[in-house]
């Protein structure tokens, strides 16, 4: 019992060690995001009231410009590195990501054909192309839930995984087709948004995106224990009081959530799942219970840098910050390979 009770404070002293150390760094870096740019504006004029908002250029831009694309790389990038965590670990594989299910690739598939639709529908600030994408992201989590559960009576992740991929290919080879048959301004704005694009329009995205999330958080909070003794194997976990077919469910539909709702946001920004999570594992070692919120904390910083970085590389003109991400994970995800050959 001694054991026990000061393991439980070690993993609490660590946990609020490590969110004091990452909690500032994402605070600096949101606060610092919006006043970085080929425009230079004052904080203080921001915020001073006594200016009209009609004529003070540098709030306009705070506020309007960039705050909330800062607020939706914080949103994006927490949301696929949690995810990419869970992932891992309901698949068992340290080279799963958000993607892998086929999640993205139901979701992009969404958004190219409300493109090439040219579907102008706007609910409640939500366009037709982000309502679109969360669509096809539910439709494609609910075909490769019944294809496993079709094949196993219980929750077999080997038959999820092979449907998910299965799906992935499938999905996108329908993007090329229809990206094929478009016309040529259609396919532009669909490869634009399949790079990653963060230029939200206004607050509206968020505020539809931030309940689902918070859904998908939820359900974060009550596996980080469950994770840990799954990564055992099923076996193991069952024998310590898993409930393992609930864990795996609510594993799979939180983190397809999460991803779903973050795809239709930002679009398909690669990387972010898989290299967060092992910056976190070497940083904090493999504990799920201080492993999420970590990745959390610092998934959102990291989005946020590079977007900052995509929009001052070649300013005036903005790279799609899936591009960023794609050089730096790139590299990482090469150096994972060898080092866990």
């Amino acid at each position: 019992m001694f054991s026990s009770r000061w393991w439980a404070a070690d993993v609490r002293r660590r946990l609020i060690g490590w969110t004091l150390l990452l909690g500032p760094l994402t605070l600096a870096a949101m606060i610092g995001a919006p006043l970085v740019g080929t425009t230079r504006i004052s904080l203080a004029r921001a915020f001073d009231s006594s200016v009209p908002f009609a004529d003070n250029v540098d709030a306009q831009i705070f506020f309007i410009a960039r705050l909330p694309r800062v607020l939706a790389a914080a949103l994006v990038g927490a949301s696929l590195a949690a995810a990419g965590v869970v992932f891992q670990a309901l698949l068992r594989n340290p080279l799963a990501t958000p993607f892998t299910l086929g999640v993205s690739a139901g979701a992009a598939l969404g958004a190219v054909l409300a493109i090439t639709l040219k579907l102008q529908l706007t609910l409640w600030g939500v366009s037709a192309v982000t309502g679109a994408s969360f669509a096809g992201a539910l439709g494609a989590v609910g075909i490769v839930y019944a294809l496993a559960r079709a094949r196993h009576r219980g929750f077999s992740t080997n038959v999820l995984l092979l449907a998910g991929v299965t799906l992935n290919s499938f999905f996108s080879a329908l993007i090329l087709f229809v990206q094929y048959i478009a016309d040529p301004a259609e396919t532009i704005q669909t490869l634009r948004w399949l790079m990653g694009d963060l230029g939200v329009a206004g607050y509206g995205p968020l505020l539809a995106a931030i309940p689902l999330t918070g859904v998908a958080f939820v359900a974060f909070a009550w596996l980080p224990r469950s994770m840990n003794l799954l990564s055992l194997g099923a076996d193991a976990a069952a024998s310590r009081g898993v409930n393992v077919v609930r864990t795996q469910q609510v594993a799979f539909f939180s983190a397809s959530l999460v991803t779903g709702a973050a795809v239709s946001l930002g679009g398909p920004i690669g990387f972010i799942g898989i290299i967060v999570p092992h910056l976190v594992r070497l940083m904090v070692g493999a504990d799920h219970r201080i492993v999420l919120p970590a990745a959390t904390l610092l998934g959102a910083a990291f989005l946020i840098v590079c977007d900052v970085l995509g929009r001052l590389v070649m300013a005036p003109v903005e790279l799609p910050v899936g591009i960023i991400t794609a050089i730096i994970g790139g590299p990482f995800f090469l150096w994972l390979l060898v080092r866990q050959r």
